[in-house]
């Protein structure tokens, strides 16, 4: 039976908030750059803007734009998991790690800081080492019970 761990409900909210914080920043810039009157009386002198004018008239199409390269970002992110199933670790970019090439797992900060390292042999015969976070991902209480029972025996 494959256990899954779907990318981190935590990261996909801090996205969406990053997303809303954005695109309003950018509707509330324009708007006093640009059709606020009072605004922009008190931000000119001499018929020129000041740099709070200035900032409020350039900012909102780069805020805009972070607000896209998160939903970007978002998008691509939101279907990532971790597999274990009988036989390998599957993370979803396509990385395997076999079971009988994992030498060993340090979970010593899992209940601290929330992560756990495998170390592996990779096909290279090269030992490389896996960190795995539960910020990164939810259930990874159940895949890191499976993986010790899959290791130990």
């Amino acid at each position: 039976m494959a256990i899954t761990a779907p990318y981190s409900q935590y990261k996909k909210t801090n996205f969406k908030i990053g997303i809303v914080l954005l695109l309003i920043a950018s509707v509330y810039f324009f708007y006093d750059g640009k059709y606020n009157q009072k605004f922009i009386g008190k931000h000119t002198s001499n018929g020129k803007p000041d740099s709070t004018l200035v900032f409020n008239q350039k900012a909102p199409p780069y805020l805009f734009a972070g607000a896209v390269v998160l939903a970007i970002l978002f998008w691509k992110n939101k279907d990532k998991k971790i597999v274990a199933d009988e036989q390998d670790i599957i993370f979803s970019c396509g990385h395997k790690i076999p079971y009988n090439t994992i030498e060993s797992i340090n979970k010593t900060k899992y209940e601290s800081k929330g992560f756990f390292v495998i170390e592996y042999k990779s096909q290279d015969g090269q030992k490389k080492q896996c960190k795995i976070s539960n910020r990164g991902y939810d259930n990874l209480d159940s895949v890191l019970e499976l993986l010790v029972t899959k290791i130990t025996g």
